[in-house]
């Protein structure tokens, strides 16, 4: 007995290393095997079982296996399978498949989930087919296990057909069953189909289940039943687990509930990097961006690693603030940590620079970036456009036609604003005519918005209303806001007046207009019109949205708003003021 034990302490030392044995060592000790006592020790033959899998061909393997005659063979030739499943080759596990069908293998309840599972690794739908027809045909079709298995693997091809027909074929059916179809459906972006599904449910719905319908609630903007769904994991005992509290921050941040995303999650009990993201990157999505970067700051005293998707977050959050502090010390992080430019936080530092004014080292970013797709185009065009680089924003765009990039809707947007900010009429009707004629794109509102922007900054203002008139679109307060811009630049009251009817049928709130309208009139000495103006945005509820400004200070953001008399830091900010104004009488 002692013999054996250290037969077995030693190959199983030899076993621990898959590199460590040659093909003719290892034969020496499958023979070794075969003929000793412990041929069938269930562990060391599990071991070995493993170790062919990670080091041999599936033929080697499986005619190895083969000889051990274990009585236990069905579960080391589905542990061969499972094993192949996981590597780099899970082809392999259906070849070891193909092998025990040849030889006459029985399988059981346990092989065809294991083979399918490697067939969903390689999106093997003919493989797939192949087994669903064994199944068939060796008496398995009642086993949920397997048929669970096909649902999963046709859906991960694009069989939704498939999966849905076996589903309702299915003779009975678990928690695992209809979870697998609802997130096969979710996959696959039939979010209304999932949450039909799972209405229809009539077993209680498992973890997996809640996340999949949480996401298609997201998608859908289905607050009231995510609600529920949130109730009914509160009321469990097992208490919320950081998934399901990622996927309810997820629904939340897609409803646009962000103070329920925040309360989700401050009450988590264990957070990971995908908590944090998901609500740094909700709240830059949702314009809370200041909120964005606390959360970001909060993180990184919890010594936690922000990842690529966090920092595009963090950089998108920097880029609405202005705050270029920040944006430089993710740009550091990222160099110091050596992690990949790949082309989503290319085009989101990119973005951050163009949009702080930093457009030497948007240019340098761009060029830098190994792939580029539309959005960074779009992103280096809008930020020469913002700050009224009109004519490198047009080289840009003319370089990335040529580059073979199809610009698109947003594309646009910033060519037309680069027009716009630079004077360039007949370039901006040039281009504005070759969105339908040549890319085939129908200009949209934000882009007839641009176009009387352009017109009116020109003095066109009869070009720029005959164009209001004849959009297939109705115009909105943007449209109007820039007429009135174009009255007021060029004195023009009396289209002002009419464009005052315009707004009132479209019954907005925007103060600006209003305001605009207002100011117009002031600077006609037509003061009766400025207090019929002022009446009647007290009479609609209209107020004036103060005017704001944002500092980053020690790569901390402050809001400052016109008026604003309770600022945290009010002390300090007045005696610096007062610092500030007798310097300038002594420098008088």
């Amino acid at each position: 007995m002692q013999h054996i034990a250290s037969l077995k302490s030693t190959f199983l030392n030899l076993l621990h290393e898959p590199t460590s044995i040659s093909t003719k060592s290892f034969n020496q000790i499958h023979a070794l095997l075969l003929t000793s006592a412990i041929a069938i020790d269930f562990s060391l033959s599990l071991k070995l079982t493993q170790h062919l899998a990670a080091s041999f061909p599936p033929s080697f393997a499986y005619q190895t296996v083969k000889h051990l005659r274990h009585h236990l063979a069905p579960f080391l030739f589905n542990t061969l399978i499972s094993s192949y499943a996981r590597t780099k080759s899970p082809r392999s596990a259906f070849l070891v498949y193909g092998f025990m069908a040849r030889d006459g293998f029985r399988p059981d309840k346990y092989t065809f989930p294991v083979v399918l599972k490697s067939c969903m690794s390689f999106y093997g739908i003919g493989e797939a087919r192949q087994v669903h027809g064994t199944i068939i045909k060796t008496g398995f079709a009642w086993h949920l296990h397997a048929l669970n298995a096909l649902v999963h693997v046709y859906g991960l091809c694009g069989e939704y057909d498939s999966a849905g027909n076996l589903f309702d074929e299915m003779p009975l059916r678990d928690v695992v069953s209809w979870t697998a179809l609802i997130s096969v459906y979710v996959k696959a972006g039939f979010f209304q189909e999932a949450l039909d599904l799972f209405g229809l449910m009539d077993v209680e719905p498992n973890a997996a289940t809640l996340v999949s319908v949480l996401v298609a609630c997201g998608r859908l903007g289905e607050l009231k039943l995510g609600k529920r769904i949130h109730g009914l994991i509160l009321k469990r005992e097992t208490g919320i687990s950081v998934v399901e509290g990622n996927a309810l921050m997820d629904m939340y941040v897609k409803c646009k509930h962000l103070d329920e995303a925040k309360q989700v999650f401050e009450e988590l009990p264990q957070r990971d990097i995908v908590s944090w993201t998901s609500i740094i990157s909700g709240l830059a999505q949702c314009k809370r961006p200041k909120d964005a970067l606390e959360v970001f700051h909060a993180m990184q005293g919890a010594g936690l690693e922000p990842d690529k998707v966090t920092l595009s977050s963090v950089l998108s959050a920097c880029a609405s603030l202005g705050a270029l502090d920040t944006g430089n010390w993710v740009h550091e992080y990222i160099e110091r940590k050596g992690i990949e430019w790949d082309v989503h936080i290319g085009t989101s530092m990119l973005d951050m620079y163009a949009k702080c004014g930093s457009l030497e080292m948007a240019l340098h970013t761009f060029h830098k970036m190994p792939h580029k797709n539309v959005s960074s185009w779009n992103a280096l065009i809008g930020g020469l456009a913002l700050h009224g680089h009109g004519s490198d924003a047009l080289y840009y765009f003319d370089l990335m036609a040529k580059s073979g990039i199809k610009p698109n809707e947003v594309t646009f947007v910033a060519v037309l604003s680069a027009c716009s900010h630079s004077g360039f009429v007949e370039e901006g009707r040039r281009y504005f005519n070759s969105m339908s004629k040549f890319y085939h794109l129908a200009p949209k509102i934000e882009h007839y918005g641009c176009m009387v922007d352009l017109l009116g900054r020109a003095g066109l203002i009869t070009e720029a209303y005959e164009l209001i008139k004849a959009m297939p679109l109705r115009a909105d307060v943007r449209i109007w806001g820039a007429m009135l811009s174009a009255c007021k630049a060029h004195g023009n009251v009396e289209l002002s007046q009419q464009i005052l009817g315009q707004l009132l049928e479209l019954e907005s709130c925007d103060s600006g207009v209003y305001v605009l309208l207002s100011n117009i009139f002031a600077n006609s000495d037509r003061w009766g019109d400025v207090t019929r103006m002022r009446k009647l945005m007290r009479d609609m509820g209209i107020k004036k949205e103060p005017g704001s400004s944002v500092i980053e200070v020690d790569g901390k953001t402050h809001e400052f708003l016109v008026g604003e008399i309770d600022h945290p830091e009010k002390e300090g900010i007045l005696l610096l003021l007062c610092i500030l104004a007798k310097q300038v009488q002594l420098d008088v």
